[in-house]
């Protein structure tokens, strides 16, 4: 029997991401053009499949000059690599840890994601949706983003740990 899809729903959705910069203050980003797709039978998704691609070009930071510099061959290098995914291993619906690969620049390295399940709902036009937090933290070095600038005060301009934060909305599928 096939599972259930899910698809994504765009506009009640967001993908961020936060660094520190200077070692003292934080910039939040996120992916503009993303999509994650599930399916899943059990009400709780412990059985999922789950996957998800952003287009690395799409990065907002609310900085055009700070968005091309993610842009280029420094951090993303979107011209050569135009996405990156994450492919779930598993997910234990108990505890709420999803882990799968992270790839990046075709880098593939394992993650493991917090994830609130903020349930299953009707909305007034009767589609079925699910509600879900997403957090974690990476270091970006793993998928050889590696630029970065020594300040003179001691320390580095962007923090290597990265966290990483999700509201992700799905709509299940007619």
């Amino acid at each position: 029997m096939a599972k259930t899809k899910w698809a994504l729903d765009p506009a009640h959705s967001e993908i961020q991401f936060k660094v520190k910069h200077m070692m003292i203050a934080t910039v939040t980003g996120g992916f503009d053009k993303f999509d994650v797709q599930v399916a899943a039978d059990s009400d709780d998704f412990s059985d999922a499949e789950i996957s998800f691609t952003a287009e690395t070009g799409s990065v907002n930071t609310g900085s055009e000059q700070r968005d091309g510099h993610l842009k280029s061959a420094d951090f993303f290098d979107v011209e050569n690599y135009p996405e990156m995914k994450f492919e779930a291993t598993h997910y234990d619906a108990a505890s709420g840890k999803l882990k799968g690969n992270l790839t990046i620049k075709n880098i593939s390295k394992p993650v493991t994601l917090d994830v609130e399940f903020g349930g299953v709902g009707k909305d007034p036009w009767g589609n079925t949706k699910a509600g879900f937090t997403l957090s974690g933290k990476i270091n970006r070095k793993d998928w050889e983003l590696n630029w970065n600038a020594a300040l003179e005060t001691g320390g580095v301009l962007v923090s290597e740990d990265v966290r990483i934060l999700g509201e992700i909305q799905l709509a299940k599928a007619a």
